[in-house]
């Protein structure tokens, strides 16, 4: 484990920690100090290392971000020599690659490959994102996305973390539908120039339709990119396909996670595979886009499982493939059963991922990295070209106001083009929404004000 002079850079600097150790098996002193430059001193039992960089001055926010970031550097650094590892991101810990290529785009080479010591695979997959957002790369303060959450499910995942229940559990669905739509009534008033709407959860398409159907009337017809979670292929029926379509919804998604039906069971999800390629089907037939979701690294599932899911995935020409790492987070049940995840078998799912879907005309469009991810690693979407979610662009790279609503979600405003970032994130428990839905409508008409 990490001690350092800066406490409160402990928690991530243990974080870079345990990428290169499962146990706390070595102690480690990290310090700082601030002169003519920024002075790092990294020790253990065996091993002394000093590190220095430029000092940056001026705003304070700024500085306290570049001491944060040349820290861990520095224990990257010496945990590298150390144990003779090499990670793909190299010290790279923060959830948006993209979005430091953006911000270093003069010196990117620099950044990546010098300084922060990415492998040239990975740096070389950010560079194609941002070749393909270049048409949808439009930093604005005055253009917004609509977020709409729905975080119920028929089931729950394993691997879920999220705040989504079972919604035969849930005894408020009604109550939160009211309180929800009064949200999004209020909160269309804050937005100007929509990009894109995005009904998420949880399963939406898992509401009995006359609940689903107030939400889509409460949003309203809109003309631009209308996407709806509809996750779950024993939730997509053609009564909600057709609903979703009159109400000029373009983009759904259906999410296999995998195709192996051993394993679909053991994670909790109640369909099969041949029910994912029929709704897929069913739902191309209305005319939509269509997202899929695949998860490398699932329990039990060697790479040729995962190479065949994918190989199936290809077959069937969805718009979007997103290959998700999979992440052991707190709050899952998958958690309780294993503490950490095999490195080289996923790290060989992510890389055949990439082979094979750019071989079939996907090009990677948007990517984003979480804590606890096997092997360090990524999650990528993929598009055809000309079939890339706009929604997932703006969010990943924050380029435009974020006006959420539901149980969890989180507002966004941004000013300066993403220069800086104020957030208001609504209650995650369901009846202190419910309770509290006229101080979340004022606390963000305050935000976006």
């Amino acid at each position: 484990m990490v001690s350092c002079n800066i406490e409160k850079l402990e928690s991530e600097l243990n974080e870079v920690y345990n990428e290169f150790y499962s146990e706390d098996n070595e102690k480690i002193t990290l310090s700082f100090c601030e002169k003519e430059r920024f002075y790092y001193t990294v020790n253990c039992d065996d091993m002394h290392r000093e590190y220095d960089y430029e000092k940056v001055c001026g705003d304070e926010l700024i500085k306290k971000r570049y001491i944060k970031r040349y820290a861990k550097l520095s224990l990257y650094l010496f945990l590298s020599e150390k144990t003779h590892k090499n990670l793909p991101w190299g010290a790279l810990t923060g959830i948006r690659p993209t979005k430091l290529y953006y911000q270093n785009i003069t010196d990117a080479d620099y950044f990546f490959k010098d300084l922060m010591k990415v492998s040239d695979k990975k740096y070389e997959i950010v560079k194609k994102i941002a070749g393909a957002q270049a048409d949808y790369y439009k930093p604005s303060d005055s253009s917004a996305d609509f977020f709409v959450g729905i975080p119920m499910c028929p089931t729950r995942c394993q691997y879920c973390s999220f705040i989504s229940a079972e919604i035969s559990k849930v005894s408020v669905v009604n109550e939160y539908i009211e309180a929800l739509c009064y949200e999004i009534e209020q909160s269309k008033k804050l937005c100007k120039n929509i990009r894109s709407v995005y009904i998420g959860g949880g399963t939406p398409v898992s509401l009995p339709v006359p609940y689903l159907k107030k939400v889509l009337d409460a949003i309203g017809t809109v003309n631009t990119e209308y996407t709806v979670e509809a996750g779950r292929p024993d939730c997509i029926t053609e009564e909600v396909l057709r609903l979703l379509k009159d109400y000029n919804v373009t983009r759904v998604c259906v999410n296999p996670q995998t195709f192996k039906d051993e394993t679909l069971k053991l994670i909790g999800r109640n369909h099969n595979s041949q029910q994912v390629i029929e709704k897929y089907r069913l739902a191309k037939s209305f005319g939509f886009d269509v997202n899929m979701d695949l998860i490398a690294g699932l329990p039990l599932e060697t790479y040729d499982d995962f190479c065949l899911s994918l190989q199936k995935a290809v077959s069937l020409a969805p718009d979007n493939i997103t290959v998700h790492t999979l992440c052991l987070k707190k709050g899952s049940k998958l958690k309780e059963l294993c503490s950490r995840l095999p490195e080289g078998e996923v790290e060989k799912m992510i890389d055949y991922a990439y082979e094979t879907l750019t071989k079939a005309g996907y090009s990677p469009y948007y990517l984003y990295r979480q804590k606890y991810m096997a092997g360090n690693l990524e999650n990528t979407g993929y598009a055809l070209k000309g079939k890339e979610c706009i929604y997932n662009i703006d969010v990943m790279e924050e380029i435009s106001q974020n006006v959420a609503c539901g149980a969890n979600a989180v507002s966004k405003r941004i000013f300066g083009s993403g220069e800086r970032i104020e957030r208001y994130g609504s209650p995650k428990d369901l009846p202190t929404y419910i309770a509290k839905i006229e101080n979340i409508v004022q606390k963000k008409q305050e935000l976006f004000s």
